[in-house]
């Protein structure tokens, strides 16, 4: 099942390079509501990033994993310095998960629009294992559900740094390090 997801995936990916299409086709975007479920082996497709390269195959799906979670984060950090608004997806504003559901949009990739709903994809991973491309999942509220997300864009050294849309500052970049969402942090979860 997860060389159906990875070629189905791939398929998208070389659809769509070197092209500039103005609109997506539905049977083109992979929707991450079925796509996940044949991800719950609790293996990254994107394992082989770090493992020693065996055969040719295996070194084109790592460089395409990689160019594939670059091509989302350069997307996200695109939005830097977008005002925040509440339900908005576009350069003119936009919320956490609306940073979140259009890159991965712009990717083929169809996911939920809620960030508690996008918590329920893909797999989960321990803070100690996450890459970029992972999603990190937040409570920021007194209710006790997920209502906040953002895109790891880097590990360096074991601190995370996630892009995300916040309230005051809208989209920026943040440390896992930082007091308040170490405080607030939920969960990783691997949709890539």
């Amino acid at each position: 099942m997860n060389k159906l997801f990875l070629l189905a995936l791939l398929a998208v990916f070389f659809a769509s390079c070197g092209g500039s299409r103005s609109t997506t086709s539905t049977k083109d975007v992979i929707n991450i509501e079925n796509a996940s479920n044949k991800t719950t082996t609790g293996k990254s497709n994107r394992a082989v990033r770090v493992k020693k390269v065996r055969d040719a195959s295996e070194a084109t799906e790592a460089s395409t994993n990689a160019a594939f979670v670059d091509n989302l984060i350069n997307d996200a950090k695109s939005f830097e310095g977008t005002r925040y608004k509440f339900g908005g997806t576009t350069e003119k504003g936009m919320d956490c998960s609306g940073l979140v559901y259009t890159v991965f949009k712009k990717q083929d990739i169809l996911m939920p629009r809620i960030s508690r709903d996008m918590a329920t994809k893909g797999v989960s991973v321990s803070l100690k294992e996450v890459i970029s491309g992972d999603l990190v999942f937040f409570k920021t509220s007194k209710r006790n559900t997920i209502n906040h997300v953002g895109l790891v864009v880097e590990n360096k050294r074991g601190e995370i740094f996630f892009i995300h849309s916040t309230t005051s500052r809208g989209v920026i970049i943040s440390s896992m390090e930082e007091a308040y969402w170490k405080k607030a942090f939920v969960e990783v979860r691997r949709i890539i």
